[in-house]
Formats: C-alpha cells, structure tokens, sequence
C-alpha cells in the first residue's frame, strides 16, 4: 500500500474542508433534490454538520437516465482514455487528500490520520485499474477451417454502488475503477451516515469524467431501493449488512441482475502454541481494528488461544491494548476514534451486558469513556471479554465494534467447528511456524480471505470476499473487470 501517514502533513480545519454543495450530482451537473435534505452528524461531537440532499425514486429516475446517456457514449471511449481519466481522478484525490481525510474523520468518526492513508489506498485502487483498461479481453476458440469462433466482453451499463460508512472515502474510490475501465457508467450512493467526502471529491473531480459517466446520489432507504429496482441499472453491488445485502438480493432478483455483496464477518484469529506469541498478540490488536472502533467487516473479533499459551498472550494483548484510547476523530494524534451513531454505540453497549448475563468474563474496557472533550460523541472504550464459549452471541453474531472475544482451545477438530459454526466466512487469521499447519488450517477455515501471520491489510491485485452470508463475488483483482460486464460469442463462418 502506498505510504502516507508522513509526519509533515497539516491538516485543514474541518471548516475549510466542508463541501459548499451539498446537492445530487449526474449528466455532469449538480441538482437541487425533490426528495428534500436531512442533517448528517459528526460521531465525535454529536454536533449538526449541516444538510444534505436526500433522494427520492423521481431524483433516482433522473440520476439514472442522465448515467444511461453518457454509458452510450462512454462504452465507445478508447480503453487508453479511459486510463487516463481514472489517473486524472485519482491524482485529484492525492491532491485533496488532507481535507479528504478530514472530512471522513468528523463525518465516519475514524481518526483523520488512518484516514489519510484511506484516501491514498483509494487513488492507488483507482490507478490499479485504470491500468487495466485493455485487458478487457475475450478468446479465439479453434473449430476447423473457414470459421472463426470469439469471445467478447461488453460493458454492462449503469451500474450503482452502494456504500458502507467505516470507510466512505476509500470505499467511493475503490467501488468506481473497475466498473469505469470495463466501459460503465456508475452512479454511487455514499453512506447516508457520512456523506460528506464524497460531495467534496464530485466537487473537486465530478467533471473529471464525461456527463453522466461519474454520478452522485445521496440519501437513505429510499433511493437505494430505487437503485437497486430500476430496470435501466442491471448491476448492483453494495458494501453493508447481511440483512441489507439480503434485501438488494431479493430486489435484484426481480429483473436477474448482477450482484455484489461484500457483508459481515465474524473473523477467527487462531494461534498455535508454536506461533511468535509476541507478534500474534499484536496482530490480534491489528486485526480487531481498534483503529476504527472494531467497525470493520474483516475485524477478528473471535481470539482463539491454544490452552498451553492462552495466560501468556491474553497479557500481552491487554497490555497492547492500552495503545488505543477513544478521541477526538480530527486530532491527529487519536489512535481510535467514535462509532457512527448513538445507535450503534447503544447497540455495542447492549451486547457487552448480554455477554455478561451469558457467563462471559469482562477483562477490559466494557464502558463510555469519562473524558470531557468527549461528551456528547458516541465512544465505546476497547473491550475485551474472557470465559467466552462458542453458544454465546458474542462469539456468534457481528457487534461491529471494539468487543473482542477470547476463546480456549485444545483439540484441533473442535476448533475448525467452532470456527466455522457462525454464519458468516469473510476472513481468517492463522499464527504459526509449521508451514503444515498452515496449510491445514487454511483449508479447513470457511473464509474467503486468510492471513498466515498476518491479519488486517488488503492486498491490491488479490481478490478479497467472502463464503455464506459475508458475500457474494470477489473484489480488487483483474477478475473484477469480467463482473461489470456480459459475456457474447460470435461464430463466423468465413
């Protein structure tokens, strides 16, 4: 990943950074919503960030027939063009990167120095495919002499991505590449929770792209319904919740498009007694993502510990722990940051006192933090729970925030039961020397992304998603192109 938390980065104020437009934009233009306005929040504070504009199914008509208009001319643009408007929108992020990050921290509530590195993530995704362009390609399959058989890949159409709030900025940039550079017209529908990076990004890059290639639509429920049910989009991907991902299905369904989900997780990170206890312990931190307050799809949550070192890295992750305190999300120096909503916080709470009332043991954290500065956010202090078994909701169901379960084990059949008894396969993480063991346990992890002494980062180029209901499809590898576009085979008999 490119590096780019440097120590002489200054940061904008937030209110430098907020964008003036705060409307619909599609066909290259902004537009005044008929679906009103709703305020959007800053977790950290809880203070009013100003109105946005909320999209009806009329808003949604109009966005989609103005990305409609410019797929067709769009999909006959050269794939070298195409390369080099991604490069320019991605060099645009670079250039705004400060005020970018800014953003997504007083809007999402992770600490706006992580959130730098989002926005480089993002452009370096961007460029990743903008390389790709023509490699869009089909096949010659032999059948005798005097025919030729091909295989073509053609753009699908406007295709919309719908978007999670942990990370809107990196999200909105990752999403849109692929798509882009097959030769389809996207429209992106950023979080309603934190909308706001992604009005200031069409600000300073909407007119990058052709009218009507690159769009905007803002709001709650009812414009993703419109998207996902309108018969001129044909593709629908989304980034969220099983239950929001089981309703784009199902609305998808309706007129067969093409889907894809990345959902939730509820993540193992297993360490063997030979592991380096010392590095796993650390990684078990990592990959919690205390950072963005356990809000992350591919947090392990779940610790299990072989019982013969369980004693010794429980310490070590407590002890790791301590690095990570709740703070303002704008300071630069804040190494974990506000959940998105007094909801979400509401909810963590309530399940830290069901894993009380269910036998779990709480060793830290488990409360709102006392701090002054950080009244009125929506902060929950690292937590982390003992004694937990695999029946309990805890180890079960996906908290999506700061609540670490720690589990023994023993016996290696039970542990890959356990492991694999939750719904959900999104990632895995393994600690061990024995490249044996590795291998064996990668296999037997129902997960579509396993780390081996590693856990957290994503890999450009490797292809990240999940088994059962943590997705469907795979994303960020050349393979992504193929999903946004139909398949067409041509006999010619010469």
């Amino acid at each position: 990943m490119t590096r780019s938390d440097s120590p002489q980065i200054r940061f904008p104020t937030l209110e430098a950074s907020l964008p003036k437009r705060r409307n619909l934009f599609y066909g290259g233009a902004w537009h005044q919503p008929q679906g009103g306005y709703a305020d959007t929040i800053n977790p950290g504070t809880g203070e009013n960030l100003g109105p946005v504009a909320e999209a009806n199914r009329a808003d949604v008509d109009q966005a989609v027939e103005a990305a409609y208009r410019g797929f067709l001319q769009w999909r006959d643009t050269r794939p070298f063009e195409r390369t080099d408007y991604l490069r320019r929108f991605a060099q645009a992020m670079r250039d705004h990167a400060a005020e970018l990050a800014m953003l997504d921290a007083a809007n999402c509530g992770n600490p706006v120095t992580p959130m730098l590195k989002d926005v480089y993530d993002g452009a370096q995704y961007v460029d990743f495919f903008a390389g790709l362009t023509t490699e869009v390609k089909g096949v010659i399959t032999p059948m005798g002499p005097g025919i030729i058989n091909m295989t073509v890949h053609e753009p699908l159409g406007v295709c919309a991505r719908i978007l999670a709030y942990n990370h809107p900025l990196m999200f909105l940039a990752i999403k849109i590449g692929a798509p882009i550079a097959a030769g389809n017209s996207v429209i992106v529908k950023p979080p309603p929770q934190a909308p706001l990076s992604a009005l200031r990004l069409f600000e300073i890059a909407g007119d990058i792209f052709p009218p009507g290639v690159l769009n905007l639509v803002t709001g709650g429920l009812e414009s993703g319904v419109a998207l996902v049910e309108h018969p001129r989009v044909p593709s629908v991907s989304l980034v969220g919740s099983v239950p929001s991902g089981v309703a784009v299905a199902k609305g998808a369904a309706e007129r067969l498009k093409h889907v894809g989900l990345e959902l939730g997780g509820k993540n193992a990170l297993v360490v063997y007694p030979d592991a380096d206890l010392a590095k796993a312990a650390d990684g078990a931190i990592k990959g919690m993502n205390f950072l963005w307050c356990g809000q992350s799809c591919g947090s392990t949550s779940r610790l299990f510990l072989h019982e013969t070192i369980y004693d010794q890295v429980l310490a070590d992750v407590l002890a790791g722990i301590s690095r990570h305190k709740p703070g303002l999300p704008t300071d630069p120096t804040t190494t974990m940051g506000a959940l998105i909503s007094r909801q979400q916080q509401e909810k963590v709470l309530r399940y830290i006192e069901i894993a009380k009332a269910e036998g779990a043991r709480l060793v830290c954290g488990g409360t709102v933090p006392s701090a002054l500065n950080l009244v009125g956010g929506f902060y929950v202090e690292p937590t982390v729970f003992v004694d937990v078994t695999p029946d309990m909701r805890i180890a079960r169901e996906e908290v999506f925030g700061p609540v670490l379960s720690v589990l023994r084990w023993s016996d290696e059949t039970t542990l890959f039961e356990a492991i694999n008894s939750v719904e959900y396969g999104l990632t895995g993480s393994i600690w061990t020397k024995d490249l044996a063991t590795a291998h064996r346990a990668a296999a037997r992890i129902e997960s579509g992304y396993i780390w081996v002494n590693g856990a957290g980062p994503h890999y450009i180029s490797a292809p990240f998603g999940g088994y059962k209901m943590s997705g469907l499809g795979r994303e960020e590898y050349i393979d992504e192109l193929f999903h946004f576009t139909e398949t067409k085979n041509i006999h010619i008999t010469l």
